[in-house]
């Protein structure tokens, strides 16, 4: 403990200093990286006529391209020294001896450290108080492969990963623009996870960016460990369950949402890029919608508007229709659901509730479960314990028709993270259906939307283009009805007033 308090201040930083003393240098580093087996350190001689020099070389085993490191350090410092005794030593390393030019001057020993720990190579030179930091990262990563969240039939198939440079590069070959900036830092006092802020310097509002950047040195934090855990801590109204950013792991999305003058976050180790400002239309809008046509995309939006409608709120019609109010439901149908229900023993609010914690359960089975035996757990599991609840009176058919649809209608949601909230609420009008019938549904329904018209994303309404008036007429060119590309000429309002105009016809030349 002592040792720790001699190393680091509060604030988990290194408070030594690097000396010209070499001795004094890797006595230090390995004071700080001690019972670290994965760390590598090695001093080479370095013949310098009538006096011989020191460097001592620093990286971890498995987070290190080992090649870059001996071809790069390694040979020409041991094998191909052309350092002369009047040269200075650390301009002969940094200019003519280290073949990389991913090279830097770091004074330091905490950034040094944390240099080390990204899987960088750090050399400490005999008489100098700095270090040499040298990019040699090469860290275990699964490949580029299909994106298998957000299917499409048509566009781009490659997805993020979980490595930070590949997130970046991937939207940096969609926008070939130096104006598209990448703000870097590190958030997570022990993580030291790496994040970028992706935007278009001359589209993007600086007041949004402002505010992120405000946001994000809010807060002091253990670790970050996925975009979904900085999603936690960057937005304002944590109490509301629907989400303030959107989360995806396709980069023709983060891109098209860069080009729109909003800002994206990357986070090292998560495949999820979070875009700023979002709205409810944007989460329901997919990425077909673009590169099929206009008709196509309006019809599919139309259907999903419809589906987040029915996932969330036909359990509880239901309850209230057939509980409180059966003088509406016409007279055939009313016979058929008084014979469905003739053997069933438990109320109507008891069977709902039964089959949705049923099928949630065949859910989260199918989820933690491999892929090809999740799959089948969800389909046989389901057609069993659906027909067997029938068969023994616990549920009545209408019930299982009721809550099937249900969960079809959360599926047609692109975006998991906002069909998972429709599953939440549904229960909040199951309940409120049970209570008060369809006065009960409608006060839910009430509630929802008084919530859903006072939030915001970064000062953008959460309903925008319903709740904004005359200010979002472009907004709807977007909205459920997708307008045909040529038509739609400018951006979103929360763009810059200086680039709203996105698309307008060439001059034809004299």
């Amino acid at each position: 403990m002592d040792k720790f308090q001699e190393l680091y201040n509060d604030d988990n930083k290194i408070i030594a200093n690097l000396s010209y003393n070499l001795d004094e240098n890797i006595k230090l580093v390995k004071m700080i990286f001690d019972r670290c087996g994965d760390v590598v350190q090695k001093t080479f001689l370095l013949e310098r006529g009538t006096r011989d020099k020191r460097v001592h070389v620093i990286y971890i085993d498995g987070l290190t391209n080992n090649t870059l490191i001996e071809d790069t350090i390694i040979k020409p410092l041991s094998y191909e020294w052309r350092g002369e005794e009047s040269e200075e030593l650390w301009k002969s390393i940094l200019y003519r001896e280290a073949q990389t030019t991913d090279i830097k001057r770091q004074p330091s020993l905490d950034l040094a450290v944390a240099s080390v720990l990204k899987g960088d190579t750090v050399l400490l030179v005999e008489d100098f108080n700095e270090a040499l930091v040298i990019s040699s990262k090469r860290y275990p990563l699964r490949s580029i492969s299909e994106n298998d969240s957000e299917l499409g039939l048509r566009g781009p198939k490659d997805s993020f990963n979980e490595g930070f440079r590949n997130c970046t590069a991937l939207i940096r070959r969609r926008i070939k623009d130096s104006r598209l900036k990448v703000e870097q830092g590190t958030i997570g006092q022990r993580t030291r996870t790496d994040y970028a802020l992706m935007y278009l310097e001359d589209v993007a509002r600086p007041e949004l960016l402002e505010e992120l950047r405000k946001r994000i040195d809010k807060y002091e934090i253990d670790g970050i460990f996925d975009s979904g855990m900085a999603e936690h801590i960057l937005e304002d109204n944590w109490f509301s369950p629907f989400p303030v950013f959107q989360a995806t792991t396709r980069p023709d999305k983060v891109a098209s949402g860069i080009l729109e003058g909003r800002v994206a976050l990357v986070f090292d180790n998560s495949p999820e890029v979070l875009i700023a400002p979002t709205n409810f239309n944007m989460l329901l809008q997919a990425s077909d919608d673009y590169y099929n046509r206009w008709a196509v995309g309006t019809f599919s939006r139309f259907i999903r508007y419809i589906a987040a409608f029915l996932a969330i709120t036909f359990p509880g019609l239901y309850i209230a229709v057939t509980v409180y109010h059966s003088e509406i439901i016409p007279t055939k149908l009313m016979y058929a659901i008084a014979s469905a229900r003739s053997m069933v023993t438990f109320p109507i609010i008891v069977e709902i509730l039964i089959m949705e914690f049923l099928f949630e359960l065949l859910r989260e089975a199918g989820i933690r479960l491999p892929g090809p035996l999740g799959n089948t757990i969800g389909v046989v599991g389901g057609l069993i314990v659906g027909q067997a609840a029938v068969d023994a009176g616990i549920v009545s058919t209408i019930v299982v028709i009721v809550v099937a649809l249900t969960a079809i209608a959360s599926f047609a949601i692109p975006n998991e993270e906002f069909a998972s909230i429709f599953r939440l609420l549904k229960f909040f009008l199951i309940i409120t259906s049970a209570a008060w019938g369809l006065y009960g549904f409608i006060l839910g329904l009430l509630v929802l939307a008084v919530h859903l018209s006072e939030l915001k994303s970064f000062g953008v309404p959460y309903m925008l283009p319903v709740v904004a008036g005359g200010e979002s007429s472009d907004e709807r060119q977007d909205f459920i009805m997708r307008s045909p590309i040529k038509t739609m000429t400018y951006r979103p309002i929360w763009s810059s007033k200086k680039q709203m105009r996105r698309l307008k016809r060439r001059r034809k030349s004299d």
